[in-house]
């Protein structure tokens, strides 16, 4: 009931007086451009009315006079239905010999007007929905209309924003652990950044994933993992070891020891488990609208693992389905405005292969076009049993790439580490640990560096 007393109040008046606001007053029309449907408009002339101004604006890049709209009507109506063309000239008559009622009222309530009328068709569409049984698509609809107006952000401004973009907090980067993962990465993943891990089967993706969520928990983030193919108390159980340095095996033994380390921690860790392909990015975003409204904001994700989710809408092509995923995910890191781990599964090339690139990639590129960074992993069998393996740097958009590093990785303890690059005597390896410049040091090699690029242009 109360539902319905929300819709009525913008009925005919309102949304006459919304339209003569639109012509009368400019910046409120820049306003209302943003989230207004001509469709919201439930009377014909004010549609057709409303649309010939729009249309104007985004012709011409201005707002249209009287005498503009006075000879549109007079040119531009004959494709319209007798009865329409007379209401608007009826409408434009009015309007120009009066000023708006209650414009402040119309200017206030106008986003919730906007909102009001966007959800009545999601609902609408989800009806249709389902007759399919589209209930994640259904899902997606509502959230879509109910987002209408929540952006504030019009825009980065590229002069005046200029200080903005140096900032540490502009990226706001959730460290790896891994000092030169870090260096390269310019401090780690970045907020509204996804990250993916290539491995084969059985060669470590979990454990790396737990190892970036621990680093995260440790450092004070809110961490939220979503496992699909394992347990949540044996996610748990893995995070324990990672953080503690007990093995696996042993944490029963020394489970107070345990808790006494991890009791203490500034950060926090959500573990979701959901079945394998139960679960799908609408399900990921109504569990993190539901940690939203109990005040839990995450500052790092974690999917473990993306090519195991369920697509919200079916593809003829695996590779288009698990495409939209990986564009999903993005979206997410973009909404909460935090970076997003998740791990990706090589094709049978990989298995045998001294180093992943991402020919190895399953279903490859639909996935390479949307991450930030990726890395691989690969280990031999002579690797696993040294507790040996090797990362490949394949994409980073915030530094180089196509590194190739050598890490020692302990499944026992959950103990990961990225061993330094150094120049091996008689090869031609350029690759040095890494040297330590100070700040005056980096500033005058950097100078002399785009002196040069400068003088070759």
């Amino acid at each position: 009931m109360n539902e319905n007393v929300g819709f009525a109040k913008y009925g005919k008046v309102f949304q006459e007086g919304l339209v003569q606001l639109i012509l009368d007053d400019r910046p409120f029309a820049d306003q209302i451009s943003e989230v207004l449907d001509i469709s919201f408009l439930e009377l014909e002339y004010l549609r057709v009315f409303a649309r010939k101004i729009i249309n104007y604006r985004n012709r011409y890049s201005k707002h249209p006079s009287h005498d503009a709209v006075i000879t549109m009507l007079r040119t531009e109506l004959d494709a319209e239905d007798e009865v329409v063309r007379q209401q608007v000239k009826e409408y434009f008559a009015q309007v120009h010999a009066s000023e708006v009622q209650d414009a402040e009222y119309i200017k206030e309530q106008s986003l919730d007007f906007c909102r009001k009328q966007n959800l009545k068709e999601a609902m609408l569409k989800s009806v249709e929905l389902l007759q399919s049984s589209s209930f994640d698509e259904i899902s997606k609809v509502i959230n879509e209309s109910l987002k209408l107006g929540s952006e504030t952000n019009f825009g980065y401004d590229y002069i005046a924003d200029f200080e903005e973009r140096f900032l540490p907090k502009f990226r706001n980067p959730v460290s790896t652990g891994w000092q030169d993962l870090d260096s390269i990465t310019s401090g780690g993943l970045g907020k509204s950044e996804l990250g993916v891990v290539i491995a084969p089967t059985g060669a470590g993706k979990t454990m790396i994933l737990v190892h970036l969520g621990s680093q995260a928990v440790v450092e004070g983030h809110v961490v939220v993992h979503y496992t699909l193919e394992l347990q949540d108390t044996i996610i748990a159980k893995r995070y324990d070891s990672c953080i503690t340095g007990y093995p696996l095996s042993d944490l029963t033994s020394f489970k107070q020891e345990v808790f006494d380390e991890i009791k203490d921690i500034e950060g926090r860790l959500i573990v979701k488990e959901y079945p394998t392909k139960s679960a799908s990015t609408e399900t990921i975003r109504n569990h993190l609208s539901r940690l939203h409204k109990r005040g839990i904001k995450p500052g790092l994700i974690i999917v473990d693992y993306a090519d195991l989710l369920r697509p919200v809408v079916v593809r003829k092509e695996k590779r288009d389905e698990l495409g939209s995923i990986y564009e999903e995910l993005r979206a997410i890191s973009t909404e909460y405005a935090c970076p997003i781990w998740t791990a990706s599964q090589t094709n049978r090339a990989g298995l045998s292969a001294e180093v992943i690139t991402m020919e190895q990639i399953s279903e490859a590129f639909n996935k390479c076009f949307v991450a930030d960074f990726i890395f691989s992993v690969s280990r031999t069998i002579e690797d696993k049993q040294n507790n040996q393996g090797k990362i490949f740097i394949a994409k980073n958009r915030n530094g180089p790439d196509g590194m190739v590093y050598d890490i020692f990785m302990d499944t026992s303890n959950v103990k990961i580490r990225v061993l330094p690059r150094v120049t091996h005597p008689g090869t031609n390896s350029v690759a040095t640990s890494p040297v330590v410049l100070t700040a005056p040091m980096q500033r005058n090699l950097l100078q002399n560096k785009y002196d040069k690029f400068r003088k070759r242009k």
